[in-house]
C-alpha cells in the first residue's frame, strides 16, 4: 500500500493466524454474548465514537452494540468503539458529512443513502430486480472487485469504507391495500431516494425521502400511504403494526422487488483509520466481516417470531404477481443503465454486476431483456 491508498496490505500468515485466534474467541462466545481476548492492552486506548442508523430499542442496534463491544475485547482494550443510536450526533442523512469532518469517528449506515453524492453507491447494495441473494453480494464484494470500487469511491471524501454489513430484505408497509403494479400509482411512498425511488416514480408513485425514525409518525398522520423500511423484526419494534394494515411483498419467487439485500456498511474517518497500527486495521476489517454474518443470522432469527406478531395484530400480507414483477422489471432495467452512466465508478460497478447476472450460474438476464421501454437496446 502506498502512502495515499487506504487499503491494507495482504495479511501475513502469522497475522492471519493471530486474527483467526482472536475471532475464534469471539465466535465461541456467540452472537448474543461478549467475546474473550487472551491479552489486555496496558497503554492508553484509542476510542472512536461510532453512530449507527438504527434507532434505540431495535434489534439492529443491539447487534451493532455487540459488534462494538467485540472490537474492544478482540483488541484487548486497545481500540474501543463507543456506539450511539440514530440521531445521537447527527441525523441519518447527515452522517456522511459528520464522519468526513471528524465530528464522528465512524458510522454504520445504509450505503445507498449517499447516492446523490456518490452515484456508485446505488450499486453498493441491492436495487430493484437486480442481484437478490446475500451470497451474490458477498461474491461481488469479496470476489469480483466490489470492495475495491467502494473504497475508491469513498477515499476522495476522506473516508475509509471498511466493508459491507448484511442484514435483511426490506418490506413495504401500507395503510391501504396494494394488490398489483397499477395500485402503486398516486400513492405517497417513503423510499430511500436514488435509483430505487426513481423506479417507483416511474411506476406512478410520489416518493418521499425520510429517515427511519420519522416513518412511524408519517404513517400515523396519514402523510404517507405506504413506506419502505427494513425487515419484520426491526419494523415490528418500531411500531409499524400500530399504523399500517398491510405488508406488500412480491410473489414467493421474488419476495422483495426493490431492496432484497439492503446492505449497511462500516465507514471510518480516513485520518482516524490511518492513525491505527496495521494490525488493528486488519482486526477491524476481520471483525466487520464477522459482524456482517452474525448480524444477518441474528436478524433472520428475530424475523421468524416477528411475522407471527404482525399476524396476531391483524396485519395482512398482500403478494404481487409474477406479472407485476415483469412490469416493474421493464421500468427497472432502463433505470439501472441511467444510473450507471452517472459516473465512471457507477459504470464500473454496474458493468461487473451485469456480467455476473448474465452468467450461467446466475442467469437473471439475457441480452434481449436489456432494452428501454420503447424496445431500443440499452448499452453502457
Amino acid at each position: 500500500m502506498d502512502d495515499q491508498a487506504p487499503a491494507p496490505r495482504p495479511v501475513s500468515r502469522r497475522g492471519f493466524l493471530d486474527a483467526g485466534a482472536l475471532l475464534g474467541g469471539a465466535l465461541a462466545a456467540g452472537c448474543t454474548g461478549g467475546s474473550s481476548s487472551s491479552a489486555t492492552f496496558s497503554g492508553p486506548a484509542t476510542r472512536w465514537r461510532i453512530q449507527s442508523v438504527w434507532d434505540a430499542g431495535t434489534d439492529g442496534l443491539a447487534a451493532f452494540e455487540r459488534f462494538c463491544a467485540n472490537v474492544g475485547q478482540l483488541s484487548g482494550g486497545e481500540l474501543e468503539l463507543e456506539p450511539f443510536p440514530a440521531g445521537a450526533f447527527a441525523g441519518s442523512f447527515e452522517l456522511f458529512e459528520a464522519v468526513k469532518t471528524g465530528k464522528l469517528d465512524a458510522m454504520s449506515c445504509f450505503t445507498q443513502y449517499w447516492s446523490a453524492k456518490l452515484p456508485v453507491t446505488a450499486f453498493l447494495a441491492s436495487y430493484p430486480l437486480g442481484m437478490d441473494r446475500p451470497d451474490q453480494w458477498e461474491t461481488w464484494f469479496h470476489g469480483l472487485g466490489g470492495l475495491q470500487i467502494a473504497r475508491k469511491a469513498f477515499e476522495p471524501h476522506d473516508l475509509f469504507y471498511v466493508g459491507p454489513v448484511q442484514h435483511d430484505l426490506n418490506l413495504i408497509h401500507s395503510r391501504v391495500p396494494i394488490r398489483g403494479f397499477e395500485d402503486f400509482k398516486g400513492k405517497r411512498l417513503r423510499m430511500p431516494g436514488g435509483l430505487i425511488a426513481e423506479v417507483f416514480e416511474r411506476a406512478g408513485c410520489k416518493t418521499v425521502v425520510m429517515a427511519g425514525g420519522e416513518v412511524y409518525s408519517a404513517l400515523q398522520k396519514g402523510t404517507l400511504d405506504a413506506a419502505d423500511f427494513v425487515g419484520p423484526a426491526v419494523n415490528y419494534r418500531m411500531g409499524f403494526a400500530d399504523v399500517t394494515k398491510y405488508i406488500i411483498l412480491g410473489p414467493p419467487s421474488t419476495p422483495c422487488l426493490h431492496q432484497p439485500v439492503d446492505l449497511l456498511d462500516v465507514t471510518v474517518n480516513m485520518a482516524r483509520w490511518k492513525a491505527l497500527p496495521r494490525r488493528l486495521q486488519e482486526l477491524v476489517i476481520a471483525a466487520v466481516r464477522q459482524y456482517s454474518w452474525d448480524n444477518y443470522a441474528f436478524i433472520q432469527k428475530q424475523n421468524l417470531a416477528a411475522w407471527g406478531k404482525f399476524a396476531a395484530r391483524g396485519v395482512t400480507i398482500l403478494r404481487l404477481s409474477d406479472e407485476d414483477v415483469q412490469k416493474f422489471r421493464r421500468i427497472a432495467i432502463p433505470t439501472w443503465f441511467t444510473w450507471a452512466k452517472k459516473d465512471d465508478l457507477a459504470r464500473e460497478a454496474f458493468a461487473s454486476q451485469l456480467a455476473f447476472m448474465k452468467s450461467p450460474a446466475v442467469a437473471y438476464l439475457t441480452d434481449d431483456m436489456l432494452v428501454d421501454e420503447s424496445g431500443a437496446k440499452l448499452t453502457l
